[in-house]
């Protein structure tokens, strides 16, 4: 997401002297009408409320804080300025999200993700699988640097593995994202690593060596607890035989290693930092070239009648990056795992994506946020209280703003000032940030890192919520530092408020 144009700016509330601030019950309403329609929604619809209901909710409260703004003497130009600037700053999102879509629909049809899924069943037991998804996830968003590619390719696979191996696909996404999010965190190649320590002043290695002191507990209990879960839960799957036919698969597909050259190819350009949609593209538009040639059978049975081989195959993959992968082999465990995909799949998420940070707009831009947030600051007297403060707003923001840059970068911008009056170093609010804002985004199923875990994994938020071990411990280890004191740094003696480097001075 573009976020460039957030970093530094207070929001117009605060610098116009002519319009007022809202006041403080101007400020909660928007926030109690989203509490009464999204637990409204939840409770009419249950999970089912993410197909629709949810979105509805949200548009409504964005018209709610809007109504608001102009009550306060915003204009309705100010409002919709506001609202472009909020659906340009998800626009790389969206298209990330569409080219996933695209992507599993014809790594389905061109055999990448079924042989995933035939070599993993072979090679991973039910009684340790959860604990190798977090490991494997982990390596893999370490090396790549992106939670969002690391659970669109590999977590993808993964989750279809324990539906085969008839283990719980809302704990193996816990795994998935415990390890992305570990990758997201700890790798020099991440957009949020990187923007959170612009963002506080920090060298981004100073950062990564901080992250680790919470990030590296934090994975390890992870593993435990998935561990645990494997041998409680684990034991009681059936044997593959049972739950698929792999002589099944084997006959639908060719299996071959060369089936995974897509993924060698977007693996390869991840690491060369090419941008996200592209690569996922190319990656997409290769699998389809290799299936053509590996997988002829499925795709001309897939693709309509008429034509040649040639224009079957270009036919098959257009469908299936338009409205992802569909299969009548026979066999339902194979025709469940392998027909899902496609941008068309992805809309009501974009659609959820598009109301959540349109809301949060509202409330950032004309100064509601900042109106409730800024008495919390001063009431915390303690370093353990900051911290709970810091972490509380970053979540908060990523329930009512759905959006982890605004998580990120409304808590640096107005706690940076507080920290360095406490004579605390930096590194302690990149941290404190990166856990609080970072972390927590993809457990809320409305938030853009929530709605986009759920639509790839196929798994809802609220259903893998309780197994995101990681992204559980660390924020709670975060602000446990803070109240013990363990591992806060403080600023140099001779550093004092007045000479502390801003970072909203330096050159970006």
């Amino acid at each position: 997401m573009a976020t460039s144009d957030r970093n530094g700016d207070p929001p117009p509330g605060d610098a116009g002297a002519s319009v007022p601030l809202p006041s403080l019950v101007d400020s909660l309403v928007p926030l109690i009408t989203l509490a009464v329609l999204i637990g409204g929604s939840l409770a009419l619809f249950g999970l089912d409320a993410l197909d629709g209901p949810i979105q509805v909710a949200l548009i409504l409260c964005a018209l709610v804080a809007a109504l608001i703004a102009m009550k306060n003497g915003r204009s309705y130009e100010e409002v919709e300025e506001a609202t472009r600037a909020s659906v340009a700053s998800v626009t790389s999102a969206i298209f990330i999200l569409l080219a996933v879509g695209a992507l599993i629909g014809v790594w389905n049809l061109a055999g990448t993700i079924p042989t995933l899924v035939y070599y993993g069943i072979q090679l991973l037991s039910p009684g340790w699988f959860y604990a190798a998804t977090a490991l494997i996830c982990g390596l893999v968003a370490l090396s790549i640097g992106s939670s969002w590619t690391t659970a669109g390719t590999i977590g993808v696979g993964l989750v279809g593995i324990a539906i085969a191996l008839d283990v719980s696909p809302a704990i193996t996404a816990g795994a998935v994202i415990s390890g992305a999010y570990l990758g997201d965190k700890l790798s020099p190649l991440s957009e949020t690593t990187v923007l959170t320590s612009q963002l506080v002043g920090v060298n981004v290695y100073e950062h990564v060596k901080r992250q680790a002191w919470t990030s590296v507990p934090a994975f390890v209990i992870a593993v435990i607890g998935f561990t645990v879960l494997g041998i409680v839960k684990g034991t009681d799957a059936h044997v593959v035989p049972e739950t698929i036919e792999l002589r099944a698969l084997g006959d639908v597909y060719h299996i071959t290693p060369l089936n995974l050259l897509p993924l060698v190819l977007l693996a390869f350009l991840s690491i060369r930092k090419v941008p996200a949609t592209y690569a996922l593209i190319a990656a997409t538009l290769f699998a389809g070239v290799c299936g053509a040639f590996l997988q002829s059978d499925v795709v001309q049975g897939f693709a309509s009648d008429g034509g040649g081989p040639v224009v079957q195959s270009i036919k098959a993959v257009w469908q299936a990056m338009a409205t992802g992968f569909q299969m009548d082999s026979g066999v339902d465990e194979v025709d469940r795992l392998v027909s899902r995909g496609g941008m068309a799949s992805m809309l009501p998420t974009v659609w959820l994506i598009i109301g959540a940070v349109t809301f949060g707009a509202m409330l950032e831009e004309f100064g509601m946020i900042s109106r409730l947030i800024d008495p919390v600051i001063h009431a915390a007297r303690t370093t353990g209280r900051l911290f709970a403060t810091v972490f509380a707003c970053a979540f908060g923001l990523n329930l009512v703003a759905g959006d982890q840059y605004i998580a990120l970068i409304l808590p640096t911008k107005m706690f940076r000032a507080e920290f360095r009056r406490r004579d605390l170093a930096p590194t302690n609010l990149s941290r404190l940030a990166a856990d609080s804002g970072t972390v927590t985004s993809p457990l809320v199923p409305w938030n853009s890192c929530g709605a986009f875990m759920g639509a790839v994994l196929g798994v809802s938020a609220l259903q893998y919520l309780p197994y995101a071990l990681f992204n559980i411990a660390s924020p709670a280890l975060s602000v446990l530092y803070g109240f013990t004191g363990f591992r806060i740094e403080h600023l140099p003696p001779t550093t004092t408020p007045d000479t502390a480097v801003d970072p909203a001075k330096e050159p970006t």
